[in-house]
Order: structure tokens, then sequence, then C-alpha cells
């Protein structure tokens, strides 16, 4: 899911009453996966990092547990090789490359990034052809800037024209605050991204590239016969490890892109400006293992699950079941699924018709020590609308036992055109005097 956070920006529903804001039970109390009141950590969220910035992203769900600056533009140096692979594994995908693909070095490649530039590099020799796959494996495991110049060269013409197609694709793919100038990630000073956007591709490249990922996890190769090891220090501990890639230079300091693996629950870090390789490995081990000891995964509905049932207004049903077609999984702290609260809030009742898939209410998950989230709810069926003699007998009925209605009962339901739900505003609460509108809809918050 693209990092794309599940929980959902959705304001409280406007009584539309002039005043009248009670919230309402309706008594449907369901007993959820042991859910019971007790005390919860508010610091669970409470971290700390050395980090300049710092991302750290539980992929099944989106939910940030730690953001430090992740929107800040910094010079990612070898962490924005990760660009560089993707455009070649899309190229691979489509069937327009192959492994098997030969390249050429060029002296341009060899004199930037070679064994005479002094930087991180696969050590190719100059007029000299080498196989894609080769190529790969000196980006993402040595961190080669020569082999990422061939790639750039031989795919685009120049290093410049690649880096154009890199902030093309890039903006496609989600990354909006990411400017490329060269393949390597030298230092340039319009070469940027952020922690978020590294996130985001990391998250690309383990979800569209299955089949390419794995040279990631690769702890050593060996070319020219120089063998020389992954520099990702996750790599060589105990977390599940299996990617991406480190960075440094001495102005974005030392940085890291990874990725971990416990139980089928995946986290991606990033990190950047730490002071040294070891402060690097320490907070990178730290800050992920925290992450996994400190959050669990949820399952809260399978897919197409009725939550709960909402009341429906004029309708040929008097309730309306509530779903979640994609079902629902939300990370919380471990600790904090004891004092979690579940409620689904609409403004009710339901006006009908109501069409199977329309966003009826809200759903709330609350705990101490973290924030509320909040999800769409569904009509898992359709509803009609009742008949005119049904919708009239109906508004009699609230008449004579002196139940509120809108302010407009003009025509009392008798326009059968009219859908009685006012300028069709769900959330408005009255109609607009076409028809007998909802009857005195309120803020309705149902616990599930």
């Amino acid at each position: 899911m693209r990092l794309k956070s599940l929980r959902e920006n959705c304001p409280e529903f406007r009584t539309g009453l002039g005043g009248l804001s009670a919230w309402i039970a309706l008594g449907l109390v369901v007993v959820l996966m042991g859910v019971t009141p007790g005390p919860a950590d508010a610091r669970a969220r409470a971290i700390e990092t050395s980090a300049r910035e710092a991302l750290l992203v539980d992929v099944d769900t989106g939910t940030i547990l730690l953001d430090k600056s992740a929107d800040a533009p910094m010079p990612p140096s070898s962490m924005s090789k990760l660009m560089t692979t993707y455009m070649v594994f899309e190229q691979l995908k489509a069937g327009r490359l192959s492994l098997d693909n030969v390249f050429s070095v060029s002296e341009n490649a060899w004199r930037k990034g070679g064994a005479a530039s002094g930087g991180s590099t696969m050590f190719l020799e100059p007029n000299s052809s080498v196989r894609l796959e080769d190529l790969l494996r000196g980006i993402i495991v040595q961190s080669g800037n020569d082999a990422c110049i061939v790639v750039a060269e031989n795919l685009a013409g120049s290093e410049e024209a690649f880096a154009d197609s890199m902030n093309r694709r890039a903006l496609e793919i989600g990354l909006g605050d990411s400017t490329f100038r060269n393949s390597t990630g030298l230092p340039d000073p319009d070469h940027l991204m952020t922690a978020r956007d590294l996130a985001t591709l990391a998250e690309r490249i383990i979800t569209d590239f299955p089949e390419y990922y794995p040279y990631y996890s690769e702890k050593e190769f060996t070319y020219n016969g120089i063998t020389q090891h992954n520099r990702n220090p996750l790599l060589y501990k105990n977390v599940g490890a299996d990617g991406l890639k480190t960075g440094h230079t001495s102005v974005a300091g030392y940085g890291l892109t990874a990725s971990a693996e416990r139980s089928g629950r995946r986290l991606i870090l990033v990190l950047n400006g730490l002071d040294s390789t070891q402060t690097r490995t320490e907070e990178a081990e730290r800050l992920i293992s925290w992450g996994f000891r400190t959050f669990e995964n949820v399952e809260m509905f399978k897919p197409g699950a009725t939550v709960t049932e909402a009341e429906v207004w004029m309708g040929q049903t008097a309730t309306v079941p509530l779903v979640m077609p994609e079902g629902l999984t939300v990370t919380i702290p471990r600790n904090a699924r004891r004092a979690m609260t579940v409620t689904a809030r609409y403004q009710g009742p339901v006006p009908a018709p109501i069409a199977q898939g329309d966003r009826v209410a809200t759903l709330v998950i609350e705990a101490p020590g973290m924030d509320a989230m909040t999800f769409p709810l569904h009509a898992g069926t359709s509803v009609d609308r009742m008949g005119v003699f049904n919708r009239m007998f109906t508004a009699l009925k609230y008449l004579v036992l002196g139940l509120a209605l809108p302010e407009a009962l003009d025509g009392m339901g008798v326009d059968a055109g009219d859908d009685g739900r006012g300028d069709g505003d769900k959330d408005d609460g009255a109609g607009d005097g076409g028809g007998v509108g909802p009857a005195a809809r309120q803020p309705v918050e149902s616990p599930t």
C-alpha cells in the first residue's frame, strides 16, 4: 500500500440541529478480541534518535512509528542509488533489458566513479564490457559509482539525461520531494530527497520487484578479483533485515535505508545525518528492534465483515450493515490493546435510499499513547426508500408520538421524487422543504 496511511481525516459530523448535539449510544456493544479496560503506556511512541532525519514505517498498515524531519529535503548520498536500480528493474521486468546484456565502460565512468575517483567503486576497467547483472550487484552490494554511471550512459546516453528520466519517473511513483542530478548520489546542491520519499521508494522496490529484491540481502560480491562486503550493518544483526542501502558524504553524514521482516510483518527505516558508522549501526539496530518489540499488528475486521448496523430513515429496512470492504489491520502499541476503544460514528438515522458501497459512517479507534485513527465505513447492502403511503404513515407516527421532526415538513412526503435528504448533504440533518427529511438526525456513536 504505498506507504499511504490507512487512517483518513474525517471531521466530526455536524448535527445540523441548532445545538442539539447529544451523542446517542445504540446499545450495540461487541466484545472485540478480548479488549478490556486497562491502563496503557502513554510513552509508547516517545523515543529519541540522534539522526538528523528519521522515519520508521510499518509497511502493511502504513503506520508511522517514528517521524523526525521526514519531509525535510536532505542530501541522500548513495541511498539515491535505489532510484538508479529502480529504473533498471523496470526495464528488466518489462522485457526491454536482460541480466545478460553487456554494457561498455567509458573513460568518463572510470574517471568519475572508478578506482581513480577515491569514492566507492566497483573497480571497473575503462573501455571494458560488463554484464548488467554484475553492474546491479556492483551498485547494490559495493555501492559502485562507476557502475551507476555505466548504467546511466548505456541506457540514456549520458548521466544528465538519465537523471532527467529519474526525475520524471520519481514523480509518477509518488516521490514528490525528490530531485536527482546524477545516478550516484555524489554531492550536488540540487540532488535532494526526503526520508519519506526514500521509504516510499524502498517499499516500491520490495513490492514491485520481488524477483530482484534479494540482491539487497547479498553480503558480498567479487568483481575484477576484488571482494567487497555489503555496508548495510543490519544484514549482520539478528533483526530480520534483508536490504536496502547505506549512504555517506561529508555533507549528508551517515545514512541508511533499511527493511526488516519478522513473522510476516515488515518495517522500513530511514536514517540520515549520523556522525559515524558505529552510530549508524547502533541507531539502526535499536530503532528497528524497538519498532518490532513495542508495536503489533492487529486484524480488526476481515474483508467484507459487518462492523455494526446503522438506523435507516424512511427505508424498506430499519437498519443497514456497516462494512469495511477491504478489512482492517491496525498497528498499535502492544500494551495499548487492553484500553483500546472501537466506535462507529455517523449522522443518524441515515436517510434512504442508500446504495451499497456508500460511505455512511466513520470507525474511530482510540487508545492511550496513540493518535486516534479513523476509517470509512460503507453500506453493506442497498436500502430502497419506502413508498409514499409508508412515508406518510411514518411521519404521522412521529407526530402522534411527539418525536422530533425536521423544521420543514412541507409536503409530508407526497412528492415521491424527493429523496428526503434536502440538499444532498448527508451531514446536514435536515431537509430543505421538499418532503419529509430524517427524523431529528443526530450524531450517533455505536461502540463495536
